[in-house]
């Protein structure tokens, strides 16, 4: 159904629908949770990963959908060809089928694991000894941090908390019962998020157990419902899916983190896009629960497993067993730059990349420590979007304003499900005397971007770092990005541009070096594309690489499409959404796309222009989607250091030559990996070797 379907789309628009796409991108996590090679509890976090991406999904992409329907919309346009309904059924059976097989696999897995010795119990299962120990942790730990609520005979509804899982408990009462008018009586259960939620039993030997938090409060049933008499009493588990997006507030009276909080607050009590239920729960329990949360032929109604919020599994406990685990790699250092002496005096002299997490994070967090110290720094400027939960970054700014310096820090608020992590940080700055900016009206900033500014020789130096991703110690060990540190003066003095647009929007800068979005982005980039067909019909060398996440834009896509058309060579690496449809004759059939998918998240944008053999390289904070090319503050820095650009060049080719774990996109939409011709490439491990005899070199 759902490959007929984009077919259709591709003759009547020649687009892949973005939604679907997505959908497609995330089966290929679910394949690495199904794929045998993979270690045994690197499985399960896959699979944990595939559910959080689809509960994200449902917060944002469905609920938008259910928006364009409740507003009596179509819709074809914007979605590629297929109505807002229609697609709102294909997105949910599409969820249908891929749940079942991440049921499946998560069945393989557990008897994986069985043969390790590792055994995930349920209450049924529980010995005496067992029984104990859980009795006691549950009276300890649990009972303290329940929510129950009797909901049989409540006038009103309780509002379910968005993504939170609850045991939906049914009693049969007992004839000397007389606490309800009911036979029939309900409560619901909330699972408490204080607790872990695999709780590792005393072992047996050899034997490894443990039991999920669900099972373990389903076999205390009977100590939460002690004071009433009934016959019979079950649990099964439910979840709801609130819509995630942020209607902002416009009381001018309030601050802007005043309206983003509330905001956040509200998305508690968004309208319902998605109820996943077992399917193992009695059909009256089920009309019982839908009639009282007012479920509707718009949301997505899901039968499920047993248990939900899988994306739990991400923090599956390790056990010891590092034999089930990928082996973790060490983060190498950057040939030529040590982290012992100054990094000013080496970034003075050449510019240096930064390939995490190939190559340790630890230079951002030492250039930044080190600016905080330094008495010939005057300033440092910094966009931040995302940060880590334990940020040494933030605490390297407040350093430097401790030590006098002047720090200005742009920090986007409106960072999807980071808006409250930001806010606390942007509070904590603001008490110890950082300067905040909040971005531009009907902009969000999401480039990454350090300047720094130095008094040297009585003149005003400038160093600065750029990076494809954000200024995060914990994602950094798992996404792949590149980060440019440079002190070439005509560069850093644009980023400050950037830094006085923040300040005065109102006003356009103009730029030589860098592309920034959302005022020259598109055109530039068309412009190169257009460069490169020139070339072509000149009988001069041409061609075009991307690495990106995402490629949803349209009108960027059609330009793709008409430098195919033209004959000029096109290899896409894209890891997410890819509407683009590659290899249709008279169309696309110059162009060539894979997505890769293993143990680091690919996340680097890559841009490459071969400009008649002298390669014109950029990296960047932008995908290719409407929203980082019109509606963000972005930037695509040029790669001047012809090592650096050698060495990005190295690396595209050693992702494209991926035949282990590349997957082809193609017109059949089936994620079907690229085979081996000449032994196995995997580009993620082929890397690491990379930097490695870089640095014997």
């Amino acid at each position: 159904m759902a490959v007929e379907l984009i077919k259709n789309n591709i003759t009547e628009n020649t687009y892949f629908n973005r939604e679907l796409s997505w959908l497609q991108f995330n089966a290929r996590v679910l394949q690495e949770a199904g794929d045998k090679t993979v270690p045994l509890l690197e499985r399960l976090r896959f699979l944990g990963i595939f559910s959080n991406n689809l509960d994200e999904f449902f917060k944002v992409r469905y609920a938008t959908i259910k928006r364009i329907v409740d507003a009596g919309k179509g819709g074809r346009s914007a979605l590629g060809g297929i109505s807002a309904k229609e697609l709102l059924e294909e997105i949910t059976q599409t969820v249908i089928e891929q749940q079942a097989t991440s049921l499946r696999i998560l069945s393989k897995i557990r008897r994986e694991l069985q043969k390790e010795n590792i055994f995930i119990i349920n209450e049924t299962e529980v010995t005496a000894k067992q029984g104990a120990f859980i009795s006691d942790y549950f009276i300890r730990k649990v009972s303290p941090a329940l929510v129950t609520i009797m909901i049989g005979e409540l006038e009103k509804f309780p509002t379910l908390k968005d993504s939170a899982a609850y045991l939906a408990v049914k009693m049969v009462m007992s004839k000397d019962d007389h606490t309800f008018e009911s036979k029939n009586n309900y409560a619901l259960i909330e699972i408490p998020k204080v607790i872990e939620r695999f709780v590792v039993l005393p072992p047996n030997g050899d034997r490894q157990y443990i039991i999920i938090l669900d099972d373990l409060i389903r076999h205390c049933l009977h100590n939460i419902f002690s004071i009433f008499k009934y016959d019979s009493i079950s649990a099964h588990m439910i979840k709801i899916t609130r819509d995630a997006e942020l209607d902002i507030d416009s009381d001018l009276s309030k601050s802007f983190i005043d309206k983003i909080s509330k905001s956040v607050k509200d998305r508690s009590t968004g309208d319902p896009v998605r109820f996943v239920y077992d399917k193992s729960i009695e059909p009256s329990t089920l009309k019982f629960l839908m009639d009282k949360m007012g479920i509707d032929t718009t949301d997505s109604v899901i039968p499920g497993g047993r248990y939900h919020n899988r994306r739990d599994y991400m923090d599956f406990p390790s056990l010891g067993r590092n034999d089930l685990l990928y082996e973790k790699i060490t983060p190498l250092h950057i040939a030529g730059l040590s982290l012992q002496g100054s990094l000013f005096d080496k970034i003075s002299e050449k510019d240096f990349m930064l390939h995490a997490p190939y190559q340790t994070f630890s230079y951002v967090v030492k250039f930044l420590r080190e600016a905080a110290l330094d008495p010939h720094v005057r300033s440092i400027k910094i966009t931040i979007y995302r940060l880590a939960q334990v940020s040494h970054i933030a605490s390297s700014l407040i350093n430097a304003v401790k030590n006098g310096k002047t720090v200005t820090v742009q920090i986007e608020l409106q960072a999807r499900f980071d808006e409250e992590a930001n806010i606390g940080y942007a509070e904590q700055m603001q008490s110890e005397g950082v300067r905040l900016i909040f971005g531009v009206k009907g902009l969000k900033v999401h480039c990454k971007a350090c300047l720094i500014e130095r008094v040297e020789k009585d003149k005003l130096k400038r160093y600065a770092f750029i990076s494809t991703g954000n200024f995060n110690e914990s994602t950094a060990r798992l996404y792949t990005d590149y980060t440019l540190f440079t002190s070439n003066q005509s560069i850093c003095k644009e980023i400050n541009k950037v830094f006085d647009f923040f300040e005065v929007n109102y006003k356009i800068k103009k730029y030589r070096h860098l592309i920034v979005s959302p005022h020259y982005t598109r055109n530039a980039l068309y412009n190169l594309i257009e460069a490169e067909i020139k070339n072509k019909k000149f009988g001069l060398s041409s061609g075009i690489k991307l690495k990106l996440n995402s490629l949803s834009d349209y009108k960027m896509i059609d330009k793709l499409y008409e430098a195919s058309r033209a004959g000029v060579p096109i290899r896409l690496i894209v890891r997410g959404i890819c509407c683009l449809v590659p290899g249709v004759k008279g169309m696309s059939e110059n162009i060539q796309v894979i997505s890769i998918i293993d143990k680091f998240l690919e996340h680097p944008r890559l841009f490459i222009f071969e400009n008649n053999k002298d390669p014109k390289v950029y990296i960047s904070s932008a995908d290719f989607m409407g929203r980082n090319l019109d509606n963000r503050v972005e930037i695509t820095c040029p790669i001047y250091d012809e090592g650096i650009r050698a060495e990005l060049l190295d690396t595209f080719e050693i992702c494209w030559s991926d035949n282990v774990k590349a997957r082809v996109i193609s017109a059949k939409q089936d994620n079907a990996y690229r085979k081996p011709n000449n032994g196995a490439v995997r580009s993620q491990f082929k890397l690491y070797e990379y930097y490695q005899n870089k640095l014997k070199q």
